[in-house]
């Protein structure tokens, strides 16, 4: 994440301009308004760089509260009313990312009072704040009229069914907002239809994460107004559906919509019910499929059946399909080796995952064959083969589809970008 930032001139010397820079109009604006100064945030701004080369780009601010590096003192609402006043105006910044600290709903008045006044913030990470439902009708209404932010987070915020409401509406209004994450949100079954209704329409969205809803119905009606819309909608290219109670039905309905979708490119489906059964529905859909690139089936309960589902797929038709994840499936090394197996037949399948499934010794020697032989890269599986005695052992590796979701270095760009997909590092939405 950059952390180059660049202030406003206030006056030339002879064609020098000089500067005031950003801890010092923090400082200037804490005085103003009386407030006390936040040390983090003040040790953040001190560390932009304040060349002349900078000046021609955009910057992306972390003030995260769960920052290793520093010692934290999380923000308030009160430090970020005094944020927003150094920033309304200045043209450089792109990027907010405020995850992790303590703003609530009066905060969350100041922040759609900034996005309604800045114009060029493409990026607003509020992840795991005190933000309410009325917190939310205030930024979902701001958005109304904001023609900037391209991505806004909101996970962990309980916004609850109510706050899904103002974001469903939001987006048949706004016309610029392409990421949106709302998941562990406690959004319910009123929101979620709502958001699957108005995707039927808007042609913007591009990525939407709307994991962990609060559902009491085994119904599993939102999997199929999500499926309905899948049939409709050929913009959305990022899905986050975990955590909703999904069984084989409801992975039934989905396969069905997207035989007839030609748009979605990752589509994440863990921690739900889906057994062999649904897994076989998605083994045909992948012989058909052209565009699907990730699949994320982590936590749920394929077991071997499944595995030789996907494998078929994956052997004979499907080419495709980048990355697959099949965390703690209950696969055994029959199953696994199986998946090993298709990554000799097919070229394209790069990264997959598979720790927590019952690994065996033929599965520790088909993925070091892999390793070894240059067709699976370090970076593209969550598992490293070691030896001791002469026999061949798996260890896990921090690899994954959401290495850096809930959090990424507190300086410059994440080591290695090819094992993360999620909404906030993806190969397939990052430029968008």
């Amino acid at each position: 994440m950059a952390t180059a930032a660049r202030v406003q001139p206030v006056a030339q010397v002879g064609m020098q301009p000089t500067y005031v820079t950003l801890d010092r109009q923090y400082s200037k604006a804490c005085e103003d308004l009386k407030h006390p100064e936040n040390p983090f945030i003040t040790h953040v701004l001190r560390e932009v760089k304040q060349d002349d080369e900078s000046l021609s780009k955009r910057i992306t601010i972390k003030i995260a509260g769960n920052n290793r590096l520093v010692p934290v003192q999380r923000v308030t609402d009160g430090d970020f009313q005094i944020i927003a006043t150094i920033f309304t105006n200045n043209v450089f910044l792109s990027g907010l990312d405020l995850r992790y600290n303590l703003v609530t709903d009066a905060g969350a008045v100041h922040i759609a009072a900034f996005l309604q006044d800045n114009h060029t913030l493409r990026y607003l990470n509020l992840m795991f704040n005190d933000i309410g439902t009325i917190g939310a009708e205030f930024i979902a209404k701001s958005l109304h009229r904001n023609e900037a932010l391209i991505h806004l987070r909101m996970t962990g915020n309980k916004i609850g069914n109510k706050g899904g409401m103002y974001f469903a509406a939001m987006m048949q209004i706004n016309s610029t907002l392409q990421k949106l994450d709302v998941g562990d949100c406690d959004l319910g079954t009123q929101s979620l239809i709502a958001v699957a209704t108005v995707l039927n329409h808007n042609d913007v969205i591009k990525a939407i994460n709307l994991n962990r809803p609060i559902l009491y119905s085994q119904e599993e009606e939102t999997t199929v107004h999500m499926a309905l819309m899948l049939k409709i909608n050929h913009t959305l290219i990022e899905l986050h559906m975990c955590k909703h109670e999904m069984k084989n039905f409801g992975v039934e309905r989905l396969c069905e919509a997207l035989y007839e979708n030609h748009a979605l490119r990752y589509l994440d489906l863990s921690c739900n019910k889906i057994t062999r059964d649904g897994v076989k529905f998605l083994g045909q859909l992948l012989k058909r499929n052209n565009t699907l690139e990730i699949l994320d089936l982590n936590f749920n309960r394929i077991e071997d059946d499944g595995a030789f589902y996907l494998s078929e797929a994956l052997t004979t038709q499907n080419r495709t399909l980048q990355a697959l994840a099949v965390t703690s499936n209950n696969i055994t090394g029959e199953g696994l080796v199986t998946l090993a197996e298709s990554m000799r037949t097919n070229p394209v399948l790069s990264y997959i995952y598979i720790w927590g499934n019952k690994i065996n010794d033929a599965t520790c020697v088909a993925f070091a064959e892999l390793l070894q032989s240059g067709r699976l890269k370090p970076t593209g599986t969550d598992v490293e083969p070691y030896e001791v005695d002469g026999c061949l052992y798996l260890a896990e590796v921090s690899h994954g589809l959401k290495r850096h979701y809930y959090w990424t270095p507190s300086y410059g760009e994440p080591d290695n970008k090819d094992e993360n997909a999620s909404l906030a590092i993806t190969p397939i939405t990052e430029n968008l």
